[in-house]
């Protein structure tokens, strides 16, 4: 799976488990510890932990392990690390606080299709 797939694969992910105000942001180029980030937001601290758990299950299916989980304890801020791909679930108050898409604004935007669905069997 390429980095990008990997990232529109959390992104997916991330909504159909009800995240909202998911962005894909390219990063490659103008950061050297990742090529994309996965900012999302869960409505409160227990939606951004069942977020978090579902979206390591669903990669974890894939073959794919976190090099590390932070912030799971808050709940406030849970990032996960997948190396090339690096995922942020916030809370709306603290994602408004930390502000990432303005700090890494030099970043591509990836559109996603959320209404595109994979074919039952296919990776």
């Amino acid at each position: 799976m390429t980095s990008l797939e990997k990232a529109v694969f959390a992104a997916k992910t991330l909504d159909e488990k009800k995240a909202f105000q998911i962005e894909v942001i390219s990063v490659k180029g103008i950061s050297d510890i990742t090529d994309y980030f996965v900012i999302a937001n869960g409505s409160v601290n227990t939606h951004v932990h069942s977020l978090a758990d579902e979206l390591e299950v669903k990669m974890r299916e894939k073959g794919i392990q976190p090099l590390h989980i932070e912030g799971y304890a808050s709940g406030n801020w849970v990032l996960l690390d997948y190396t090339d791909v690096i995922v942020h679930i916030f809370t709306p108050e603290t994602r408004e606080f930390y502000d990432l898409g303005r700090l890494w604004n030099d970043g591509e935007r990836i559109k996603v299709d959320f209404e595109e669905t994979e074919e039952k069997g296919e990776a």
